[in-house]
């Protein structure tokens, strides 16, 4: 008997199933074709953004073209039409800020206040937020921009702005998390210390919080830095463009009655428009994959 127990694992003698990882060949194709499908555009956005306009139309897509022409095409997006491009890349930076950031701090504190506080309403509020997820915002872009020319807002920043600031989705991320996140002991042995409520979420439910905040802030960011539909109905000077439809006007200009030989400047101008996003990824991303599970685990 004691021969039998020295020859046992460890783990099996405390009572553990000892489990090998297994094998799936189909799963295994399946994330292939997932990688492909995410990766192979990508490469073919690098590629052509290196190729002269001549290239582009002679070379095989997924192959470099005669001469290698990044460096010159990145110049000529930044100085085309008297640097346009950097203009629409500073409206982007400001409706990020602005819209996202703002979006962001609203959601965290409506989302805190409304799991840690009780007040009239608020399973008719949490009902109307829960309703507002699963509308989709091209469905509210008419009457938003309806709403806004009666209130003399459109072709200004504040059209992009101001409804950049709502998130059903970031509020009630910051809700469920908050519940499982911040106990309310804590909170109750702040209070009887004698500290207020906004000292109490800044000093303490906030530090808690960062995962799901961080989680709310990356996607407002990548709403924001996307938004296409809205600044289209809603700005008419191209000097308040984002870059989504900045890029969009040069490549109708591109395939237009007048066309001008501009795509390797729209594929170049497309490279630069997701390295600020992928770069904010890859930062971010411990903090984005902890946000999602960490508040829906209890200890």
């Amino acid at each position: 008997m004691t021969t039998s127990l020295r020859t046992v694992n460890p783990k099996a003698r405390r009572g553990f199933s000892i489990t090998r990882p297994r094998k799936s060949a189909a799963l295994t194709v399946v994330m292939l074709l997932f990688l492909i499908y995410a990766v192979v555009p990508l490469l073919w956005l690098v590629i052509n953004a290196s190729k002269t306009q001549a290239d582009l139309f002679t070379t095989f897509g997924l192959g470099f073209g005669d001469s290698f022409a990044l460096w010159d095409n990145i110049v000529a997006t930044f100085t085309y039409r008297d640097g346009i491009f950097l203009r629409w890349l500073g409206n982007t930076l400001l409706y990020v800020v602005a819209g996202a950031g703002g979006a962001t701090l609203l959601a965290t504190l409506a989302g805190y206040g409304l799991a840690k506080f009780t007040f009239p309403g608020k399973k008719l509020y949490f009902a109307v937020v829960l309703g507002a997820v699963a509308v989709p915002g091209t469905a509210l872009a008419v009457p938003t921009f309806l709403l806004f020319s009666q209130m003399g807002l459109t072709n200004t920043p504040w059209s992009i702005i101001i409804p950049s600031l709502i998130t059903p989705f970031g509020l009630y991320l910051i809700w469920v998390y908050t519940i499982d996140s911040v106990p309310t002991e804590l909170l109750e042995a702040a209070r009887l210390d004698g500290a207020s409520e906004l000292r109490t979420f800044f000093t303490i439910s906030l530090k808690l919080l960062t995962p799901g905040v961080v989680t709310v802030a990356l996607f407002s960011v990548v709403a924001t830095w996307n938004n296409y539909f809205l600044p289209l109905i809603m700005l008419s000077d191209p000097a308040w463009y984002p870059l989504t439809v900045g890029l969009n006007q040069w490549s109708s200009q591109a395939s237009g009655v007048a066309a001008e030989p501009i795509y390797n400047l729209v594929i170049t101008g497309s490279l630069i428009t997701i390295v600020p996003i992928v770069i904010i990824f890859l930062f971010l991303q411990r903090f984005w994959q902890s946000g999602l599970s960490a508040g829906s685990v209890k200890q």
